[in-house]
């Protein structure tokens, strides 16, 4: 039987050389190595099962605890419980545009809801669309249109310009041209080549007056029973009734297509193929006359006196003569989509003198 002493010899023996007190040095790691590795599994395997095993609120004999949970709407501790939903915001802000884009109308668009869509006025749309021939009626589904980033007119600019004779003939600001970013002007040393497409901001030019091509008829009320001409016009009827009062000429009273502005010198009020149409106010028809008519298509004129002609376009048929005395709110057609017209609407303007006024400012 080995005893302690002669193991004790063994340890001191082999300590006393170089090669065997190696060997104790590894087999002294490996018994601590071999230990912490034993530990760790033994760890893991009790984590495990402790996992796996339910732990029971209830003996099998027992009816089980009745735990209520808390409301979301119960205070607890003092505090009233929040309900939290999850609401992503991002905030993108709008980046300025410099460069113009190209737009495919399609129905159901009109001036209006392009001004509106890329805040620009309906006159810079007219400027540079030169296939509009300055007319806001003209749109057709799959035109092309060039929408400017902001108000003003594209310009090919020449050898001999200058920033100042370029914003003087376009009733604009030399400084506005220079510095508009899309321009791209050195700063430094501006100039802009021969041939370049540069915008004018705030750029404007004569349109076209397509209310002219149609003659304003009135009556020369100086002698009710003769046959008389005015300063804007002339027709065969004797005088009639005097307007004291003007109505909206259709049922409905919002804009459709276009508003009162330069290039569109009347308004066009909503109005479905077949509605009606009424007199904005007593007085004479002066016109009730079929056909294109310079893009009105189908139209109506009446003279209220003092100077008043109210216009009626693109009507789908007509329920005056000439020189018939109508009173306001008489029945004078249909709406429709005669003429120069891109959907069915009212353009309905009013002419003092000869001169287009905004209608907004005679119907209430």
């Amino acid at each position: 039987m080995i005893t302690m002493n002669k193991i004790k010899e063994f340890f001191t023996n082999l300590l006393a050389t170089e090669k065997g007190f190696t060997i104790l040095s590894w087999m002294a790691t490996a018994l601590i190595v071999a230990s912490l590795l034993g530990s760790t599994l033994w760890w893991r395997s009790t984590q495990a099962t402790s996992a796996l095993m339910p732990v029971p609120t209830a003996a099998p004999d027992e009816n089980p605890p009745d735990v209520a949970l808390p409301s979301t709407s119960a205070a607890l501790n003092g505090f009233t419980s929040i309900q939290r939903g999850l609401h992503i915001i991002t905030t993108i802000p709008e980046r300025a545009r410099y460069d113009a884009i190209v737009y495919r109308i399609s129905r159901g668009d009109s001036m209006y809801v392009l001004s509106e869509q890329y805040k620009v006025k309906s006159e810079t749309i007219l400027y540079n669309n030169k296939e509009m021939d300055d007319n806001p009626h003209s749109l057709k589904p799959g035109m092309e249109l060039t929408i400017p980033p902001v108000d003003g007119i594209y310009y090919v600019w020449k050898d001999d310009d200058t920033f100042e004779k370029v914003a003087e003939e376009f009733n604009a600001k030399s400084e506005d041209i220079i510095n508009f970013p899309g321009n791209k002007v050195d700063l430094t040393n501006p100039k802009i080549a021969a041939g370049a497409n540069v915008l004018i901001p705030g750029g404007s030019r004569e349109l076209r007056d397509w209310t002219k091509d149609l003659q304003t008829r009135g009556v020369d009320r100086s002698n009710s029973g003769s046959t008389g001409t005015s300063d804007f016009g002339s027709n065969s009827c004797g005088g009639g009734a005097v307007a004291n009062g003007y109505g909206w000429p259709a049922d409905d009273h919002s804009i459709s297509g276009n508003g009162y502005g330069p290039g569109h010198l009347g308004i066009d009020i909503s109005a479905p193929e077949g509605s009606n149409v009424y007199a904005a106010g007593a007085g004479v028809v002066t016109m009730a006359q079929g056909g294109d008519n310079y893009g009105y298509g189908n139209v109506v004129q009446i003279d209220h006196g003092s100077g008043y002609v109210t216009v009626y376009a693109h009507l789908s048929q007509i329920n005056v003569v000439p020189c018939q005395s109508v009173g306001q709110g008489t029945l004078i057609g249909y709406s429709g989509n005669t003429g120069n017209s891109f959907g069915a609407h009212l353009h309905f303007e009013v002419r003092v003198g000869g001169t287009n006024i905004n209608p907004f400012d005679l119907v209430q």
